[in-house]
Formats: structure tokens, sequence, C-alpha cells
């Protein structure tokens, strides 16, 4: 942790900890913070060899900043949170997956997948057993719970606004999230502290690690947003790629409400042609994936070249069965996915899924705010982009 994010790169922090560093992996993420974990671990003992009094600071020299909880149920399925240790003092980062369904627990002698009510009501049981003994608390949830329920247009629940102010009002400091579907919701919580990072620069260097015949260029390339509501990032895309962009607006039927959504009549297509270009389709989600498949069949009978789709949580609800076919027909060149969240097998394993990983970047995140840094270096990846793109461009490796 000996380095912090500067326009000029990676610098020496100059600064103590606020607290001893504590992680805290809930149920799903236990992956992912083993290797945050590994980060953490490999940058201490580098400053270990270059500052004896900070790699001395109390907390510091412990064989891994994983803190042991457990979340043990009741065989009616009510449940508890459980710390195995003191963290009074501590600065605390708890990670959670709310969409980690592979975790079960046993009820009534059945096996229940854990949904997302389960994960957050299991992060308040831990936040509850810290019992306002560590010195700050800090919450990661990459996928924010509830973050499609954003907003109120008729007689419904407010439950992403409703979990922030319940957060807040247990003594979480900052609450850390990633591409969250509709950032203002921050709104709900005015004085207490929220970010929401993008992994587009992780998200452009896989693409160039994965893909070594890229031509990132007007004349070759050209950014697409599948709808009005991704356009934002979509134009990060096109502004970073210096990329032409064109979208597709998504005709719906109002009359309608199907599984709680109007359904899609058509998407319409607005912007250039695409005609033999490799196409950069970006997303937060891919749920069903329905959409992203027409959207698929669409441009191909335009004649674009190779689609990738650049989706920070791939969930593939319905299976990955209809992507398969997709990618064996050449409609899909690959779908970029975080590790975020969790990721099936069938999933990770697809010869078209191009995971994107996150640890690392993480960690400077959790490193800077222990050292209570400023974030604008981490959050603004744009001359890390152009650096990145110009060794691609002239080595072809990244």
């Amino acid at each position: 942790m000996s380095e912090v994010l500067s326009g000029a790169g990676w610098m020496p922090f100059e600064t103590r900890p606020v607290g001893p560093l504590g992680l805290i992996a809930m149920p799903g993420c236990e992956e992912l913070g083993k290797k945050i974990n590994k980060y953490l671990k490999d940058w201490r003992e580098g400053i270990g060899e270059h500052n004896e009094d900070l790699y001395t600071f109390p907390g510091y020299n412990l064989d891994s900043f994983l803190l042991p909880v457990k979340c043990p149920r009741f065989g009616t399925g009510e449940g508890k949170g459980l710390l195995n240790q003191s963290v009074r003092g501590y600065d605390v980062y708890i990670i959670t997956d709310v969409t980690a369904h592979q975790i079960h627990y046993n009820m009534y002698g059945n096996s229940v997948p854990m949904s997302p009510d389960d994960h957050y009501a299991d992060l308040k049981r831990v936040i509850a057993a810290i019992g306002g003994k560590a010195y700050r608390i800090t919450v990661i949830m990459p996928f924010l719970y509830e973050s499609r329920q954003h907003r109120k247009s008729s007689r419904e629940s407010m439950d992403c606004a409703l979990m922030l102010q319940e957060l807040s009002g247990m003594g979480v400091e900052n609450i850390i999230t990633f591409d969250a579907h509709d950032p203002r919701v921050q709104n709900a919580i005015p004085l207490t502290g929220f970010e929401n990072f993008m992994p587009t620069y992780q998200m452009i260097k896989a693409l160039c690690r994965a893909k070594s015949d890229l031509s990132i260029d007007k004349q070759h390339m050209m950014i697409v947003s599948p709808d009005e509501g991704a356009l934002t990032r979509n134009i990060y895309y096109s502004s970073v790629l210096g990329l032409d962009l064109g979208m597709f607006y998504k005709r719906r039927d109002y009359s309608k409400v199907v599984d709680g959504r109007n359904q899609i009549i058509a998407h319409e297509y607005m912007g250039d042609k695409v005609r033999d270009k490799d196409i950069i389709v970006a997303d937060d989600i891919i749920a069903t994936g329905d959409s992203m498949l027409g959207l698929l069949k669409d441009l191909k009978r335009r004649h674009a070249k190779r689609i990738f789709i650049a989706a920070t949580f791939c969930f593939f609800t319905n299976g990955v069965k209809a992507f398969d076919e997709a990618y064996k027909k050449g409609q899909l060149a690959g779908v970029l996915g975080t590790n975020l969240t969790y990721l099936a097998p069938e999933v990770r394993n697809a010869p078209w899924f191009i995971e994107v990983d996150m640890s690392k970047y993480m960690s400077y995140i959790i490193a800077t705010l222990n050292h209570d840094h400023s974030l604008d270096g981490l959050i603004s990846p744009h001359n890390r982009i152009k650096n990145l793109l110009e060794k691609y461009k002239n080595t072809g490796d990244c």
C-alpha cells in the first residue's frame, strides 16, 4: 500500500493509515476477498523494506487483513452475525455481493439459495455485530442492492434509497459501488460518503489483451449504445477512444406491463453506418440478455464486423445457451464482464467470455481510503486509458 495514483503514475503514500485495516468478505465474496488481501499484503511487504515505522503500525504485522466472520442460520431460516475477533479501532471494509445466488442455507430441511434480501440482511447483521467499535466502516457493494428500483413512478417502494439510509443510520461512513444504475440515488444520503466507480479502463485493457488485431480508429471501430439509458457510459467510451457513436432507441408498448416492465416492440437504430466495423456495446447489466441478442442480430443485418459487449455485471438469468448460439453463428465476438459479482462456471468458461479482474483496482481504492487520500485519480482514468492506447498502438500489447 505504498502507492497512490497521481497524474504521473503510482507515487508513495506520505501519510500513516487512519487505523488498522480490516477486510470482511461476506459469503459469496471469498475469492475476490482473497485476491484483494494478496495485493494489500504484497504492498505491505514492500513498505516493510523501506519504511519500518509504517510497517509496525498496529494491525499491519498480521498474516492477513481478512477478518473472520460467520452468519449462521437457524432451522427456521433466521440468522445472526458473528465476529471472531475484536475490531475496536479498525478501519473496516465490508465487501458484499448481493447477487451471489450460489450460496445456500438450510430452512425447514430444504436447501435455499440466498436472495439479495438475504445477503443484505447478513450485511446488517455483521454491522450490528461490530457494534460501533470500529473506527470507521466502509461498505463495498459492487452491485448496489435494489439499484434498478431507484425512483418512484407510482405507488411503489423506493428500496435502494431506503437501503442507503439504513446503512447510514447504522454508522456506515462510506458506500462504494460500481457502475450504479442511476448514481443520483445517492441524494438519499447527502451527508454520507458515496463513490461510484466505472470499470472503463479495465474493460478496455482486457479487450486489448484478448484481441491483438484491433484497429481503434473511426475507420475500423465504432461505439453503439444499446438504449438511451446507457448513453452516458457509451459517450465516455466514444470520447476516450476517439470513435463515432451510434445508439438504439427502444420502442416500448406502454399499454402493457409484463414481469414488471413495458415490453420492447422494436429497436430503432440512429447513427453512422456500421458496415465492416468492429462494434463495442457498453451497458451496466446483462440480465436475461434478450435485448442484447436482438441488438446483435440487428447490427449483423447492417453488416457489422465483430461485436463486443462490455457489461459490468453479467448475470445471464436465463442461462447462456442463446449466447452460445449467437457466438457459433458469428453474431457475437465476445462479452467482457467483471468479477465484481458471482460468475457461474458456464459463463466463466464460455469461449466468448472475457473476464475483467477488478481485484487490483479495488485494492488501490481500499489502500487509498485507508490512508485518507483523494480518490480523484482512481475515479478519472482518462490519462491511463490514453497511455494504454498509445502502448497498444505501438506494440500491440498492453
